[in-house]
């Protein structure tokens, strides 16, 4: 008698009597929270993380769900390593370099000014040392940590004067994102750390006097271009930024392996997802906004001149105080090195090429 003839004949009694019962693993439901930095307004940025819950629940079949919850309704928008840390929540989604202030290490995860661009980052992360050496520094955090999310090179902000030259710069109140604050600091301005959501207001008020944020598409969203029509370029502080998943290491370690691989899968194809999106949807934007009135204009070499001479020494200086940064820095820097190197024969000529070509 074949094995579904006995089933259907001998019943689950004379089955199990049998020893012919298939093995059954009763597995509870996984019920997880996300606690994003992001206002559910920026469906780019604070999507990914609605992919990530998506794609858990269809690889885990309903078993696994992940409930996403903008900044400020679990916590505050820059509480989520305090969060995930303290097991509050099992993990959040965020930009590293908001918590610089807790170790300058946080921005090696992100972006540093003049870092690597968006590819050269993930390479280093899956390929290179910087997955490796970022979950060492985690390990202090309780977290562990997943690439999810970059939004490739960035605009250079809104500004309600012109930057013509350095003396522009200086006493400049600027909302800008984290470490780069302190470039800028070392140049005269004034940064400002504000959340997303928070950002337009206190540009309208006159509280700052210039914003950088993404990029066309979400800076149109957040409307900037209507009380600051100067739009610069390129953000030098972010060529590349990188955004994170943050798992608590307790709720991790609970997971089977199965339901660790959903969660490296998920988290990688709300990666690639978002950047995909920005590239598809910033030039649109950005032909709205120019015929709106914006002006988009290119920072003075000098003022890029300066950044770059700055971030160098503030790199070195961060170096010889702090250990852990130092050792991420070493090889990040090494890396950088030799990803410009290729890149200035393969999509530097290339990309330069085609956006000369009349086509």
């Amino acid at each position: 008698m074949d094995r579904r003839s006995l089933i259907k004949h001998a019943g689950i009694a004379g089955v199990l009597a049998a020893g012919a019962a298939p093995a059954v693993h009763a597995q509870a439901a996984i019920r997880w929270r996300l606690a994003s930095s992001f206002p559910k307004a920026l469906d780019t940025i604070y999507g990914a993380a609605e992919v990530f819950a998506k794609k858990v629940g269809e690889m885990s079949g309903g078993k696994f769900s992940v409930s996403v919850h903008p900044g400020g309704e679990l916590m505050p928008a820059f509480g989520v390593v305090d969060g995930v840390q303290e097991g509050t929540v099992e993990c959040a989604h965020t930009a590293p370099y908001y918590f610089f202030g807790k170790d300058d290490t946080f921005a090696l995860d992100c972006a540093i000014p003049f870092g690597l661009n968006s590819r050269q980052m993930t390479a280093w992360m899956y390929e290179g040392n910087g997955m490796k050496l970022m979950r060492e520094f985690y390990e202090g955090y309780n977290i562990v940590n997943f690439p999810m999310g970059n939004t490739g090179a960035q605009m250079g902000g809104w500004y309600r004067k012109e930057i013509k030259s350095l003396a522009d710069i200086q006493g400049l109140k600027m909302r800008i994102g984290g470490f780069a604050g302190k470039v800028l600091t070392t140049m005269g301005g004034v940064p400002q750390n504000i959340p997303g959501g928070e950002i337009y207001q206190a540009l309208e008020k006159g509280t700052i006097d210039a914003t950088e944020w993404v990029g066309p598409y979400d800076d149109q969203k957040l409307g900037f271009n209507k009380v600051a029509p100067n739009y610069y370029y390129p953000g030098w502080w972010e060529g590349g930024p990188q955004l994170s998943l943050y798992i608590n290491n307790k709720a991790y370690a609970a997971l089977s392996p199965e339901n660790k691989a959903i969660v490296e899968c998920a988290a990688a194809i709300a990666h690639t997802t978002m950047q995909a999106k920005y590239d598809a949807l910033n030039p649109g934007a950005l032909k709205q906004l120019v015929a709106s009135g914006t002006k988009v204009l290119p920072f003075p070499k000098a003022v890029m001149d300066a950044a770059f001479k700055n971030s160098m020494a503030l790199y070195s200086d961060i170096s010889s105080k702090n250990a852990k940064w130092k050792k991420i820095y070493d090889d990040y820097s090494a890396f950088r090195k030799d990803q410009n190197l290729w890149f200035r024969f393969t999509e530097a000529q290339f990309d330069r090429y085609m956006q000369s070509a009349s086509l």
